[in-house]
């Protein structure tokens, strides 16, 4: 993530002040990690007799890695909401008037985070059916 955004008198907003920001790049980076492994594991897998285990496998490593694209993105998404509407019970004020730039690129990588959450869950959806359907 590139966000970052300097501003007059040294005021600067970058993702890594805030550790949900961090949490939702770090569990986008695992989620892209997990995905690799799982298509090497499919590849792999397409060498040798079918087995269901091999994909009930595949169906809980597809299964985490959504819950932590999930929790990473709604983590991300609340921190996001409060910067740019901010929180008047709290005394928060809304920061994305002030760096436009930085909120817009935030705004991409949750809306890009976000189709990764709808691929991730029709695969998912798609290795839970594998797994029932074919009998060791």
């Amino acid at each position: 993530m590139t966000s970052k955004q300097v501003l007059f008198l040294g005021f600067d907003a970058r993702y890594t002040y805030s550790p949900s920001m961090k949490f939702f790049a770090f569990s986008n980076i695992i989620g892209c990690a997990t995905s690799v492994v799982s298509l090497f594991l499919v590849l792999m897998s397409c060498q040798k007799p079918r087995d269901s285990n091999k994909y009930f496998y595949l169906f809980l490593n597809d299964l985490i890695t959504l819950g932590g694209l999930v929790a990473g993105s709604a983590a991300a998404t609340a921190i996001g909401y409060v910067g740019k509407y901010g929180q008047k019970h709290s005394g928060w004020e809304p920061i994305c008037v002030f760096v436009t730039k930085f909120c817009h690129k935030v705004t991409v990588s949750l809306t890009l985070s976000y189709i990764a959450i709808i691929i991730c869950l029709c695969l998912t959806i798609i290795s839970a059916h594998q797994s029932r359907q074919i009998k060791a």
